[in-house]
């Protein structure tokens, strides 16, 4: 049996398989199964409030899952299979164990090829956040996974994500669109399609203050130089996650690596990448946050 075949009997059974996504590694269930999603909740340790997205083969599919409208055809034909998560009103059949019991689901078509081969097998939804613990640094690679959930997880190894950072969710339930959460698709690449991008207060995935955390305290800085001279004068280690080329494909893999070092503080610069500086800056403040940092 390979390994999709694999994965999908233990889908249909209920278990968890790891999957590959060009965002992140997510930890994937069946979506229409309770039993089965709240196993992704108990293994990250996510609070049951916070809600899911649905990972799905094709917009057509897609459509089953929401009520859709002329902005979510638009951006689903500009931006899927890609890292664009759309939250529409949820169809009656989906799960409160899914969207934490909002009146709204979130859906994406990820572009990853085994991804899609999983989903295509599979025939249905699958409820996928990321495959790490909640609230930490999320995996860009099979290994982070397996070293989160140890040998008795399949996972699908799909190589490194080519993004590297979270999709994009933009909200589509209310009477204007909104940006939930930066990710893989610049904002205004969205805007082009659907006008200018209002803020709403509609849970999200990885929207809480504190988010995408790694062990060391990280602090988040315009100034490399002058934060490490400082910090170094007063006899604290201190390790550098620079801004630079390939910012957000490379941005959790390195903070993962930094945080193996054993320094007092990481210092992070923010990024002036014109698409994924958003969407970097946020995991990075968040991620400052949720390290405790006090500086």
């Amino acid at each position: 049996m390979d390994h999709i075949a694999q994965a999908v009997q233990i889908l249909r059974a209920g278990g968890l398989v790891g999957m590959p996504t060009e965002t992140v590694y997510g930890l994937a269930a069946d979506a229409c199964s309770p039993l089965a999603v709240r196993r992704i909740f108990a293994a990250k340790g996510r609070p049951a409030d916070h809600p899911v997205i649905v990972h799905l083969d094709s917009a057509a599919s897609a459509q089953a899952w929401g009520r859709w409208s002329a902005a979510a055809q638009a951006l689903a034909e500009a931006f899927w299979p890609g890292p664009l998560t759309m939250v529409l009103p949820r169809a009656g059949h989906v799960l409160d164990e899914v969207t934490g019991g909002l009146p709204t689901v979130g859906l994406r078509v990820p572009a990853h090829p085994v991804a899609h081969q999983l989903l295509a097998a599979f025939g249905g939804g699958l409820a996928a956040p990321s495959a790490n613990p909640f609230g930490t640094v999320s995996p860009t690679s099979a290994a982070h996974v397996r070293a989160a959930f140890g040998a008795d997880l399949k996972v699908l190894d799909g190589g490194p994500c080519a993004v590297g950072l979270e999709s994009s969710i933009v909200d589509l339930s209310g009477p204007t669109p909104a940006l939930l959460r930066p990710g893989g698709v610049p904002r205004r690449a969205l805007e082009a399609i659907v006008g200018p991008l209002g803020q709403a207060a509609t849970p999200a995935p990885g929207t809480l203050k504190a988010h995408y955390a790694p062990r060391t305290s990280l602090l988040l800085t315009d100034d490399v130089v002058g934060e490490v001279a400082r910090l170094e004068a007063v006899g604290r280690s201190v390790a550098v996650l620079p801004a630079g080329p390939g910012h957000a494909q490379r941005l959790y893999a390195e903070l993962r690596r930094l945080d193996e070092l054993g320094v007092d503080l990481l210092v992070a610069e923010r990024s002036d990448d014109l698409d994924m500086r958003e969407a970097i800056n946020d995991r990075l403040r968040r991620a400052a946050t949720g390290s405790g940092v006090t500086e």
